[in-house]
């Protein structure tokens, strides 16, 4: 683990053996801040749109101020609002806390009938083989059922993200071509991200999407991107510096992420 103090930032490097040469390669996952830190309310951007796209064209977040979800999906950067509908955002949009990679998939695999979350690790097994790296997952295909949220603009003093969801707008749709985008992390990162699957929508016309809390997969096509390595880069300020970083429980981990 090393650490490399440059400028704004602190990057927090936790390689495998597919780390080379120390510079970030399409295997690579690069995030923006911790879950921790969003869920405790570090909300201020410090990351543009601009950087991230050095870093991936596919990948899920959030942008300054908790406005929205991200989604980036063929390096297009989509914030999914709390009204349900869907935007491109411009190079100099900031976020707090995202994750990107460049998406090469490894593996596809036809699915149908399939529920997410719930089936998902039963009909992608034979193309993860460990629990252990991360992958980066997209689906296309029909959904019979989408249920999606997002979270609105929040004003200082932040509240934390358990509290902001308490109220979180929801929208279901259903029979409509689209995509999931998301990953699928180690049990390991609990703090750093949310272990296991997090997916966001968004349907084929760049028209409504969200955070997934459920839907059903009618028929499509599973991609798998195996990503073994991860860069953190960290925000510095005296919000996160101030934080007590201890591992997040794992219920509020879920009640954000459901």
């Amino acid at each position: 683990m090393t650490r490399v103090l440059t400028g704004a930032v602190v990057a927090l490097l936790l390689t495998s053996a597919a780390w080379a040469g120390g510079h970030v390669d399409r295997e690579t996952l690069f995030q923006v801040s911790t879950l921790g830190a969003l869920l405790q309310g570090v909300y201020d951007g410090t990351t543009t749109v601009r950087e991230l796209r050095a870093h991936g064209d596919y990948g899920i977040g959030t942008f300054d101020a908790l406005d929205g979800e991200m989604l980036v999906n063929q390096g297009i950067f989509y914030q999914l609002r709390s009204d349900g509908t869907c935007h491109v955002m411009p190079k100099d949009a900031r976020s707090p806390f995202a994750a990107v990679t460049f998406f090469d998939a490894d593996r596809a695999i036809p699915v149908e009938n399939l529920t997410v979350p719930d089936e998902i690790d039963g009909a992608l097994q034979s193309a993860l083989p460990t629990v252990n790296v991360f992958y980066a997952v997209r689906i296309v295909g029909e959904f019979e059922h989408v249920k999606v949220r997002s979270v609105p603009r929040q004003v200082k003093p932040y509240p934390p993200l358990t509290e902001v969801v308490k109220t979180q707008p929801v929208f279901e749709h259903h029979d409509l071509h689209g995509t999931l985008v998301g990953f699928r992390c180690p049990p390991f990162v609990q703090g750093l991200n949310v272990p296991g699957y997090h997916f966001h929508f968004i349907d084929a016309d760049a028209k409504v999407g969200g955070h997934v809390l459920e839907c059903r997969v009618r028929s499509g096509i599973a991609e798998v991107d195996v990503t073994p390595a991860i860069r953190i880069t960290l925000p510095d300020s005296p919000a996160f510096y101030g934080l007590d970083l201890s591992t997040p429980s794992a219920q509020d981990v879920q009640r954000v992420e459901k």
